[in-house]
């Protein structure tokens, strides 16, 4: 009867640490696949700034058409823009990486 009650007991731990591994693959391949999906909606973010500075450099084509005079300063302001809106791009895809990586 002890040794029934041993292989029972054996059992029951072996079923337990056999349910924990799967448990924990699972996990692990939902934090996978969830960390997958964070770096494709954070890569949304990019097309925006791609967008963004699309529309700096059709502003300033559309001001040097306007007055070609100025078209010095304007190209300053246009390379300011781009900076601002290329860092936007840069961050996001900074926490893009970090949601993959960590």
């Amino acid at each position: 009867m002890k040794r029934q009650t041993l292989l029972q007991a054996t059992s029951r731990n072996a079923f337990q640490v056999q349910r924990r591994a799967y448990s924990s693959e699972i996990a692990q391949a939902m934090v996978e696949v969830s960390k997958n999906l964070g770096m494709g909606a954070a890569a949304i973010g990019l097309t925006g700034a791609g967008i963004g500075i699309g529309l700096v450099f059709a502003a300033l084509l559309n001001g040097v058409a306007r007055n070609p005079a100025l078209r010095g300063q304007l190209f300053s302001y246009a390379i300011l823009g781009f900076a601002f809106v290329e860092a936007i791009g840069l961050f996001d895809l900074m926490v893009a990486l970090m949601a993959k990586f960590t």
